[in-house]
């Protein structure tokens, strides 16, 4: 079931429909990205000439720009689970409906979220994620732990944050985290394919989209499964 509705998210996020969505999303994640670059590009300059060690070796601003820049290019690849949450939040009504309505069209649609609480819920989400992706970074020199360390705690966070969006489409927040708890084993797994597809270049930037797509199949499939008083 799980990898059924993995292949059917891809299909959704490169399909006609997803088009305008994909490139909204794409913009805002390079966007925020940018920002957060240049942003940290500037505190590293700022530093390095207000510093006086380079005033006295100035042959050694090349090596600090070379460590800083391999060392940001680290930094992003333990933001962009936090960063993408900001994305999705943006984009989890419209992407859930194209997914609701093509893939389960005798089914009642879901209601959009306000967009204050989606966005706040996208915030929350990207401050938890941020903490635990920066523990995860604080344990770089422990290869195989670090990576244990960011994929399953990147495979729980995702796979919560993203089920609970699509779910509570359909029911209050607190009956999707209950529907979410009594299926951890579900969720989880596929947190885990959103995990891996985070851990691969280029790729990892449609996260926001796939996630979505992937958790409205996994959410259908659960719920019909279990009913829930109004």
């Amino acid at each position: 079931m799980l990898f059924h509705a993995a292949l059917l998210a891809l299909r959704q996020v490169f399909s006609p429909a997803f088009r305008k969505i994909l490139w909204k999303s794409l913009g805002l994640t390079v966007v925020l990205l940018a920002v957060l670059w240049a942003s940290i590009r500037w505190f590293f300059t700022y530093l390095l000439a207000n510093h006086s060690l380079t005033a006295q070796y100035p042959t050694i601003d090349w090596y600090i720009v070379l460590v800083s820049s391999i060392g940001l290019f680290l930094l992003f690849i333990y933001l962009l689970p936090a960063i993408t949450a900001v994305v999705a939040s943006f984009f989890i009504d419209d992407a859930a409906s194209i997914v609701e309505q093509s893939d389960f069209p005798t089914d009642a649609p879901g209601t959009p979220a306000p967009l204050v609480q989606s966005t706040l819920s996208g915030i929350r989400f990207a401050v938890l994620s941020l903490i635990v992706n920066l523990f995860a970074l604080a344990l770089f020199f422990l290869p195989v732990i670090n990576l244990v360390v960011f994929f399953v705690a990147n495979a729980y966070l995702l796979g919560r944050e993203y089920f609970e969006l699509s779910a509570s489409r359909f029911m209050p927040a607190k009956q999707a985290a209950a529907l979410r708890k009594k299926n951890s084993l579900a969720v989880f797994n596929a947190g885990c394919l959103m995990a891996f597809l985070l851990m691969i270049p280029i790729l990892n930037l449609l996260t926001p989209l796939f996630g979505i797509a992937l958790m409205v199949h996994v959410h259908k499939k659960l719920n019909h499964q279990i009913s829930y008083q109004p």
